[in-house]
């Protein structure tokens, strides 16, 4: 494992309720974030240092670009759009309508142009197994892949589109499944680590270019990146104990964003923690892959 530590540089005191799912935007180099609830999806200017946030009016798990312009999101009413230049939010298509405990939550899109984004109920300890994990097409039907989810989380693929990478937080795995990325179809489910309760709770994640995943720890104060085989290669060490996810960013795709969440902390962990919820960014010497664009 990398012994020497990699430094962590604080971009945005944003205090995120749930800062979740960042993604690099190269139409315009700015990043695109999310704090869940506080309802805001956030765009990040490095060459300016500005974040502007804007308010969608309801929790949203997850953004995206989308080829034809503005914005893809997974709120909780299912899929929609968001227009960058008015503000808009357009609903694509409702998902669990029938389910108002469930929310959206992370989300990414594959090689194909398509959005995947699963669900989670608000009280999950409560409601265990009860979301699902969906995938939005590019003429805007969704399908349901899976359920007997608890929080749908990290989504990502290899390289050479043969594994996609998926989370499920509570059951503690980071798991794998065999992809096809012509018809989207996943198959062979099967555990590729194994997190340890007292480490934290594995949340979103992205894939390098080397093929290696880099996953956020939910309260285990660090993001770890595994080798294709389970590994576990190198730690970024974090300044807040709730980093939520990560990807790769910058005009050389060699600046890794991570976001952070005050959820849950209570004040004496506050007063530990003053940029709990901030958005961060390092250098860790590996790129990253480049972003895909919803095609609907």
């Amino acid at each position: 494992m990398m012994a020497e530590p990699i430094e962590v540089e604080l971009l945005v005191d944003a205090r995120a309720i749930v800062g979740e799912g960042p993604i690099w935007d190269p139409r315009d180099n700015r990043l695109i974030w999310v704090d869940i609830m506080g309802h805001k999806v956030h765009r990040y200017d490095p060459a300016s240092g500005q974040d502007e946030a804007f308010d969608v009016g309801q929790p949203v798990g997850a953004a995206a670009t989308r080829a034809s312009g503005g914005l893809v999101l997974a709120v909780h009413d299912g899929f929609a759009t968001l227009d960058l230049a008015t503000g808009r939010v357009e609903l694509l298509a409702p998902v669990e309508q029938d389910i108002p405990h469930n929310r959206m939550n992370d989300g990414r899109v594959d090689s194909a142009g398509r959005f995947w984004a699963g669900t989670m109920p608000y009280e999950w300890q409560e409601r265990v197994g009860q979301g699902a994990l969906y995938r939005l097409n590019a003429d805007h039907t969704v399908e349901r892949i899976f359920g007997g989810v608890t929080i749908s989380n990290g989504i990502g693929w290899s390289p050479d589109d043969r594994l996609m990478y998926y989370v499920d937080s509570p059951t503690q795995r980071l798991e794998v499944f065999d992809y096809d990325a012509a018809s989207g179809a996943i198959s062979n489910r099967r555990t590729l680590v194994e997190i340890p309760s007292e480490v934290g709770l594995p949340d979103g994640l992205t894939v390098d270019a080397e093929g290696y995943i880099w996953l956020a720890v939910w309260g285990g104060w660090r993001i770890q990146r595994y080798s294709p085989d389970g590994r576990l290669d190198r730690e970024v060490r974090l300044p807040v104990s709730q980093g939520s996810s990560c990807c790769f960013g910058g005009p050389d795709l060699m600046d890794l964003y991570i976001t952070s969440a005050t959820s849950g902390l209570a004040e004496a962990q506050l007063r530990q923690e003053p940029h709990a919820g901030a958005l961060w960014r390092c250098r860790p010497g590996v790129k990253g892959k480049a972003p895909h664009s919803y095609k609907g």
